[in-house]
């Protein structure tokens, strides 16, 4: 059985001197008119052009070593640059797969030419990734996939289906976990990493519409896609591994909880102005939450920096971030003057347009619920 390994984790002094600098900067930004904060800003706000200026400023690939474009700071010190930009609803989604998540992914299993061609372009913020691991018909379970990877000369054919991999209209790469031998006695075997050139013959992408006609979820289809050898990553078959691993990264960071954080400070400002002690004693229930969950994700963050693998940490964090989020909409609903409308001039109506409207994707991504919490109790040993 596995406990929680839950430490306490203090930002270190150089955080908060980078958290002024950040703010500095988005300031800089929003006063020039070039981002207007949104909620869900982490998917559903893709500007390139915001992107590369972080990259120019050293506020991607920030782990990273300086050998592949990175810039060698810690975790914790990235994790305050994320915070600021989450809590500022400025537009990272360009970027904020292959930073998170596909970056880390390609140091550790990566060959030295992958690392080469891909970490650089990722780091400057102009080159843009999405995620291949959902499918029809297995959900959360990525075990069950069937997206197929077969032998073809000095590479590999892929024919298959990923659904809801979020902005792969408009990147250039995937990270595709597919199965490339049968799945043996654990299921877990015959899984593999592979990049799949977004732009490559045979590749077709779909949108799947929000509820306000706009996406950032996708069905991508692989119809005998060619695959060079060299696209592979790590060892064919090693795949499960991998993308456990991955998850820690997806699962765990403060985008978990922080969407809808220009929603919650509207909130709070409205309560303000408003004589409802139950109201209040609501929103301050929400403030606190908010404080515990940092709480736990900074600690994640200090695990991942000394080099640990907190799935089932990530796992309860990225539930526990989602049921919060939800509980923001509800509460901000009951104090709504006015429908919720995205085109509206007060700020407080619009972030609760794009919370309501966006709502119902925060429980697929990164997992449902119910897989979310079946992997902590099979990490305490509960089944």
């Amino acid at each position: 059985m596995t406990a929680f390994t839950f430490a306490t984790q203090r930002l270190p002094a150089t955080a908060e001197v980078l958290r002024q600098e950040v703010r500095d900067f988005l300031a800089e930004e929003q006063a020039a008119g070039r981002f207007q904060p949104v909620c869900d800003a982490w998917l559903g706000s893709f500007d390139p052009d915001f992107s590369q200026r972080l990259g120019a400023r050293g506020y991607i690939g920030m782990t990273w070593p300086k050998t592949y474009g990175g810039h060698g700071r810690s975790a914790l010190e990235r994790y305050v640059v994320l915070e600021e930009l989450l809590a500022a609803g400025a537009p990272v989604a360009a970027h904020w797969i292959a930073d998170r998540q596909m970056g880390p992914l390609i140091l550790r299993h990566g060959s030295e030419a992958q690392k080469q061609r891909y970490l650089p372009e990722m780091a400057r913020g102009s080159a843009y990734w999405a995620i291949g691991m959902s499918e029809p018909g297995a959900g959360s379970d990525l075990s069950a996939v069937r997206s197929k990877l077969e032998p073809d000369g000095d590479g590999w054919r892929l024919t298959g289906q990923k659904i809801w991999s979020s902005g792969a209209h408009d990147c250039h790469y995937m990270m595709a976990l597919v199965r490339s031998g049968p799945p043996g006695d654990s299921r877990h075997e015959g899984l593999t990493n592979v990049i799949v050139d977004l732009r490559a013959p045979g590749v077709t992408i779909r949108p799947i519409r929000l509820l306000d006609g706009g996406h950032h979820f996708n069905e991508v289809f692989f119809d005998d896609v060619f695959i060079p050898a060299d696209q592979v990553v790590g060892e064919v078959g090693d795949g499960w591994r991998q993308v456990t691993e991955e998850l820690a990264y997806e699962r765990s960071g403060p985008e978990r909880f922080l969407t809808t954080f220009p929603l919650l400070r509207a909130v709070v400002e409205r309560a303000r102005t408003l004589a409802d002690p139950y109201l209040h004693r609501e929103v301050a229930l929400l403030v606190s939450e908010l404080a515990a969950l940092r709480e736990l994700s900074i600690s994640i963050a200090g695990m991942l920096e000394r080099g640990a693998n907190p799935v089932v940490e990530a796992a309860l964090v990225k539930d526990a971030g989602t049921q919060f989020e939800r509980k923001v909409t509800e509460i901000a609903e009951r104090m709504a003057c006015q429908m919720p409308s995205t085109a509206s001039a007060d700020g407080f109506s619009v972030w609760l347009a794009q919370s309501i409207y966006h709502g119902p994707g925060f429980t697929l991504r990164g997992g449902t619920n119910e897989i979310l919490r079946g992997i902590v109790a099979r990490g305490l040993g509960l089944r």
